[in-house]
């Protein structure tokens, strides 16, 4: 939930934003709508009833599908050479869910993700993503890799050691693997270098070194913050053994809250085992290393000003934790229930929150731009998001796939906040974001405009800085699931609101089900109207509201 932005020059061809085409196709027994990428070449989004009931396997279906309309898809002979099941999952409604990774001779196509959906019947009914047209005609891909993984790691820390100012401090060695990496719509053999830090700065960058070349091809930091900025794993911090406890506690804002907490040798600890591996909370004592101490107190009484941040940001987990349980039966971030872990006191007057990729980190702010930023429910709400996220959709932190992560996260911020009842708004931050301005927050999905975000497609942002407008643009696709919720009319379109609770059914099985790392806007609207459509009819009044709210942000 970032308000400040950073510069960055990289841009990939793949994850820009695409002019679409739309067609129809028919074929005997089978009807398709078929929307194309046209900067790919290739769909982006079919529906219909795309083949025949059938009793073969899912995945049989979809491979069948694929190679007979190889020619769609542009690329050559069985789709088993050129696609791998990543994901194969069966859903309350009866549909079989699969997630496909484009290869080329066994090599991933980075970004290159199809989602398709078989009904009980056996019939293909949707297939979503992206893939990249004729690799076996590319010709950087017929030449052989010259550079070694050690050196594509040596080669991308040169250059992240000059963005970031120093020597960075790694989590643990870099990691590298072998990917196709498009750019400016050519394909490169590449090695994908992910570096993860804490120091100098809170860093998760995945970097694209040319294998054949040693040219760095492209960058993008997939860390994902509060305020645009984030320790190392460091020792401490075990669960312990003992008996299960409830304490209370007064939070940042100084309501008290009952508390979840554990037993062991006399002491109670912020450690909740009712909720799936469990939720920790630690104490990083204004250090910078992960994840600190495990939260203990004498009495089970959670009252010192000390405590508020770390009372906040256990209960908040829990409270989130049991939005995605009880809504969407969703058991923690990655569905099989892993540990939620938390750290407060980071840092001396830090302005921010993060999700690195393992545990959600707070700062104690300035006490004027932020207070302690476990205090928002939908700052957790919104930084957890960004975790089911990365384990579904995994939304690439950049453009518009970057803008749709990011709007998703205030969705679901806010859509936490209403369950809750926690004082809900169509704000993002306000309880923690200038704590002497009234009425100010970090963006409004009610108004983007209000910050100065943009709130019709028409006026996206189109620059670099923030990694290409991922909060900036974040603004489109927030007014059009406000729309959707609550209604209104936006740009001379009408749209009648649904309410949060079919609102937060569609988004969810859009994003778990239907969007891919690369999606752009024009995907969200249609993941969004499949998703309505399978859950209320395709001629409903939700899957209306959903085309108007899209209509009214002038994404087609």
């Amino acid at each position: 939930m970032k308000k400040k932005v950073v510069a960055l020059g990289l841009t990939a061809g793949l994850m820009m934003s695409p002019v679409l085409a739309s067609e129809a196709f028919g074929a005997s027994g089978v009807s398709e709508k078929v929307n194309f990428n046209s900067q790919l070449g290739t769909p982006q989004f079919i529906s219909g009833q795309l083949t025949k009931a059938s009793s073969k396997a899912p995945e049989t279906i979809v491979f069948d599908y694929l190679t007979e309309k190889q020619k769609m898809f542009k690329f050559k002979g069985d789709a088993k050479l050129s696609f791998q099941v990543k994901e194969k999952q069966k859903d309350d409604l009866g549909f079989t869910y699969l997630r496909i990774q484009q290869v080329y001779k066994g090599t991933p196509v980075y970004g290159a993700v199809l989602t398709a959906h078989v009904n009980k019947e056996g019939v293909l009914t949707a297939l979503s993503g992206a893939t990249i047209a004729n690799l076996d005609d590319r010709q950087n891909l017929k030449q052989s890799k010259k550079i070694s993984k050690k050196e594509a790691v040596a080669t991308g820390e040169k250059d992240l050691v000059q963005a970031v100012g120093s020597q960075p401090d790694y989590e643990y060695a870099p990691k590298s693997d072998s990917v196709i990496y498009v750019k400016n719509g050519e394909a490169h053999y590449a090695y994908l270098v992910n570096y993860n830090f804490l120091a100098p700065e809170p860093g998760n960058w995945n970097y694209f070194v040319d294998a054949v070349t040693g040219d760095v091809l492209g960058k993008v930091n997939e860390i994902h913050e509060a305020n645009n900025g984030a320790g190392k794993p460091g020792g401490g911090g075990g669960a312990v053994g003992g008996t299960d406890t409830v304490g209370s506690g007064k939070g940042v804002l100084g309501d008290t809250k009952s508390l979840n907490t554990y037993l062991s040798s006399s002491i109670y600890y912020l450690q909740d085992r009712t909720r799936g591996n469990g939720i920790f909370t630690y104490d990083a004592s204004n250090r910078t290393r992960l994840p600190g101490s495990l939260w203990a107190d004498s009495d089970n009484v959670f009252n010192a000003s000390y405590d508020a941040a770390a009372v906040d940001a256990h209960y908040y987990a829990g409270t989130t934790y049991d939005y995605y349980k009880n809504t969407h039966n969703r058991n923690s971030y990655d569905g099989n229930g892993a540990a939620l872990k938390s750290t407060v006191h980071y840092g001396r007057n830090y302005n921010n929150a993060f999700w690195n990729g393992q545990q959600m980190v707070y700062g104690d702010g300035d006490g004027s731009t932020f207070i302690s930023l476990s205090g928002g429910l939908d700052v957790i709400a919104h930084e957890l998001t960004h975790a089911v996220t990365d384990t579904t959709a995994d939304l690439i932190y950049q453009n518009e796939s970057g803008a749709i992560n990011e709007s998703m996260s205030d969705i679901f911020g806010t859509l936490v906040e209403y369950d809750a009842n926690n004082n809900p708004d169509w704000e993002i931050g306000e309880d923690i974001y200038t704590p002497t301005k009234s009425g100010d927050a970090l963006r409004s999905m009610s108004d983007p405009a209000k910050y100065g975000d943009p709130d019709h497609y028409s006026v996206r942002y189109t620059g670099t800085q923030d990694n290409g407008g991922v909060h900036i643009n974040s603004g489109i696709g927030n007014k059009a699931a406000y729309l959707l919720s609550q209604g209104g009319t936006h740009y001379g379109v009408k749209v009648t609101g649904i309410g949060t609770d079919k609102t937060g059914k569609i988004y969810y099985r859009a994003l778990t089900q239907y969007l891919t790392p690369s999606s752009n806007f024009s995907q969200l609207r249609s993941a969004a109207v499949q998703a309505a459509t399978d859950l209320y009819g395709a001629g409903s009044a939700e899957v209306a509201s959903v085309n108007a709210a899209y209509n009214a942000v002038g994404v087609n």
